[in-house]
């Protein structure tokens, strides 16, 4: 599977953050980037909403939260 088309520009893993838990951070980007991406929750929310409509604070796990942000963002609509 190629990487993840957003890798280039998702903040994410440029937090300082992540860049202080560095081997974690690695394991996460391997996982959610460069692995079966479709799990993650900001590339969910990316897809379904936009770029401009990605939380910077939405971590790739919490995919309910995605879900969730979604389902209001369409019921707005």
């Amino acid at each position: 599977m190629p990487d993840c088309e957003c890798l280039d520009w998702c903040p994410y893993f440029e937090s300082d953050v992540m860049k202080k838990i560095g081997t974690l951070a690695k394991m996460r980007q391997d996982e959610y980037c460069k692995g079966d991406y479709s799990k993650c929750a900001r590339y969910m929310v990316y897809k379904a909403l936009g770029r401009e409509n990605v939380p910077g604070d939405l971590l790739p796990f919490w995919v309910q939260k995605a879900k969730e942000l979604i389902e209001k963002k369409r019921k707005t609509q």
